[in-house]
């Protein structure tokens, strides 16, 4: 449509997420999950998205990162508007320009972890060299160098979403969404891997946005966006 070409689009935003709504429909019962949400992220930017179990962060996430279509509104990455592309066109979208660490890690359990952190490369068509290079790099800054080697099954937790965050960054992605991603980890772990990635940002200005209720990652954040019942409540 024509209009869709006529909607400002700021051009040192990452992300712009426009009047975004979600509603979800069982047995002719809605259920809305977003209702009318704006966001904007700028490159560089360390930001969350805060807010009780139930409130939309990660519909939001999945949202942003193609994973679900919204029922109405817009989301930009840059300057390209995603939510009408085809299941294939989104695939490329997420391979290129989108890191994604899980809450559940989402490593391939045969797999190394040098592997895990080279995947996305791989699908990319990289060199085995080129690749390599670049997941060891990865696992290298979030100390997980001396690991490669191992697979899954034989790393912590705290290990394996340090394999997970590698992953995400050897591709260097656009943006990096992270859902609850210290959710499983025990308060050092958790803390070390906030630390990892703030440095991360800082040091070579990777624009993260979080979806968590970790006090620890939101005390991090530039930026901490408050949703309640799929309604941004606040901005701090």
């Amino acid at each position: 449509m024509p209009s869709r070409n006529l909607v400002e689009v700021k051009v040192n935003a990452v992300l712009q997420v426009k009047n975004l709504t979600k509603i979800y429909k069982v047995d002719s019962v809605e259920t809305p999950a977003l209702r009318g949400v704006n966001l904007e992220v700028g490159q560089g930017e360390f930001a969350a998205l805060a807010g009780p179990s139930g409130s939309g962060k990660t519909t939001l996430l999945n949202l942003i990162g193609g994973l679900d279509h919204p029922t109405s509104g817009q989301v930009w990455l840059g300057q390209q508007r995603i939510d009408g592309l085809s299941k294939a066109q989104l695939a490329n979208l997420r391979l290129w320009n989108l890191g994604f660490v899980f809450q559940a890690y989402n490593l391939i359990p045969v797999l190394s972890a040098l592997e895990n952190a080279a995947f996305v490369l791989e699908l990319r068509g990289e060199s085995p060299a080129e690749r390599q290079a670049k997941a060891r790099a990865a696992l290298e800054t979030l100390g997980m160098g001396e690991f490669a080697d191992r697979r899954p099954n034989q790393l912590s937790g705290g290990q394996q979403q340090r394999v997970a965050v590698a992953r995400a960054l050897a591709a260097k992605p656009k943006i990096i969404l992270a859902d609850e991603p210290t959710a499983n980890l025990d308060s050092k772990t958790g803390i070390a891997l906030i630390e990892h990635m703030r440095a991360l940002n800082r040091e070579q200005g990777m624009t993260f946005l979080f979806s968590s209720h970790d006090p620890r990652l939101l005390e991090h954040v530039d930026r901490v966006v408050y949703l309640e019942d799929g309604r941004v409540q606040g901005v701090v």
